[in-house]
């Protein structure tokens, strides 16, 4: 039977899975993160904008990288990414809708360069290392065209879109906007926040600067649309607005200093994305005698709200306190069944108290998520486990395949896959399934 010990990783927001990339940053690389929250409050914000686009909301993936600066990007096809940096600097949700828009606007007019069409098979973490990489090497050279100067040439036709590219890309978004209901005012803030950064050496500067070039014309494109635009005065949703304060509030409290928490979250300051913020900010500080009675108040004041109850799974699962850790994320699951890092994290602490009656309520839980997220390799790792203690050798056999193909690992997905055909039953769908892998692995590793 195949064992493990869980490593002891934190889900919610940093745990599903991570990309050490060679882009040259402060931190030695740069990591894609999961969050039901966060992508909740993405999704929320950018559903209208993509039906307003005529495009399918569910055919774009959204993905979160953790990097403090300026940045938002389409590659490799149906991919939004986003910096972290872009959420937590933002001053309200008409900016990250205005950036949405915009990035909607490449992806409805086609404007993906045909170097990045060829990203579209590509995995993720590919898709991240060729755009962060070009950019990495872009702002170490400052933009000169000194030894290398050829190759800088060639990532710059990979990064940047041409200026008549933009311009439709923000007449396009503006008029997704205004045809939503929503004004475009947000993109001209995000402007003038670059425009601020424009005036700075290249090496310097947000990368947003250097796949989207900001021209004066530009700017005052989007002042003639807003002066004109029917809803340009119309206030963003009320729930937006909160949404917004908590998204900003989270990523704030999990990836600042708690020094820096603090003062932009004073204990004077009683709201709920504060005491959000704090709650998180002491639990990273690994001060548990002050986050956790904000986060019971929380729990008090909004018992229905599955991400206080999510947050309260995972601080007990990384504190060894895993008959709680189930509690909270049972709880959260109750309130929201229908999000899979919600069953995601439910199913890790039900496996890691290494209780028999709780591995197959985690099996349960962990063949929804790779339903919903089948390129979810931490999912897949996890339900090897799974399958492993419920004697399932084949199954956990093609579990650990598929975490392989979700890496990107061709080769051990087509040994793992192997090894699946030799315990399932012959043309059962399982071993269908993992020979359709080893081909397909195979023919990849061959070319």
């Amino acid at each position: 039977m195949i064992r493990s010990r869980l490593l002891c990783l934190a889900l919610s927001l940093w745990l599903v899975f991570t990309a050490a990339l060679p882009v040259e940053a402060a931190d030695g690389g740069i990591r894609l993160i999961r969050d039901a929250e966060v992508e909740h409050i993405i999704r929320t914000f950018a559903t209208p904008i993509f039906d307003a686009a005529g495009l399918d909301p569910s055919a774009i993936s959204v993905y979160l990288i953790e990097d403090n600066r300026l940045n938002a990007f389409v590659a490799g096809g149906m991919n939004l990414f986003l910096n972290t940096g872009t959420l937590m600097r933002s001053e309200g949700p008409l900016q990250i809708m205005g950036v949405i828009a915009h990035e909607t606007g490449h992806i409805a007019g086609g404007h993906l360069a045909r170097a990045q069409e060829a990203l579209h098979s590509a995995s993720i973490q590919a898709i991240i290392e060729t755009v962060l990489g070009a950019i990495g090497a872009a702002l170490s050279r400052g933009g000169s065209g000194g030894p290398g100067g050829g190759s800088s040439v060639a990532q710059r036709s990979f990064l940047q879109y041409s200026r008549s590219q933009e311009a439709a890309a923000d007449q396009a978004g503006m008029s997704y906007l205004e045809r939503a209901g929503y004004s475009a005012r947000g993109l001209l803030e995000f402007f003038e926040i670059l425009n601020g950064e424009a005036v700075l050496l290249e090496g310097n500067q947000d990368p947003y600067l250097l796949t989207h070039p900001l021209t004066e014309d530009r700017i005052e494109a989007v002042r003639f649309f807003i002066s004109k635009a029917r809803h340009s005065d119309t206030p963003p949703p009320p729930d937006f607005v909160q949404l917004h304060a908590r998204m900003r509030a989270k990523l704030i409290g999990f990836l600042q200093p708690l020094a820096q928490v603090l003062r932009l979250y004073p204990e004077t300051n009683q709201n709920l994305d504060a005491r959000y913020a704090r709650a998180i900010a002491y639990y990273r500080a690994s001060d548990l005698n002050k986050a956790l009675p904000i986060l019971d108040k929380l729990l008090a004041d909004y018992p229905s709200d599955p991400y206080f109850h999510e947050l309260k799974g995972q601080i007990m699962f990384e504190n060894g306190r895993l008959a709680e850790a189930v509690q909270g994320y049972q709880k959260a699951v109750d309130l929201d069944p229908t999000e899979p890092l919600l069953r995601l994290g439910l199913a890790q602490a039900q496996l890691e108290t290494e209780k028999n009656e709780l591995v197959r309520p985690a099996l349960a839980h962990l063949e929804d998520v790779v339903r919903h997220e089948p390129k979810n390799g931490f999912a897949w790792h996890l339900l090897a486990i799974a399958y492993g203690r419920t004697d399932q050798l084949g199954m956990a056999a093609l579990a650990l395949s598929e975490a392989a193909l979700a890496r990107a690992d061709r080769k051990e997905a087509a040994a793992q896959a192997e090894r699946a055909m030799r315990a399932l039953p012959e043309n059962s769908p399982a071993w269908l399934r993992a020979q359709d892998i080893r081909r397909a692995a195979g023919k990849q590793e061959n070319s």
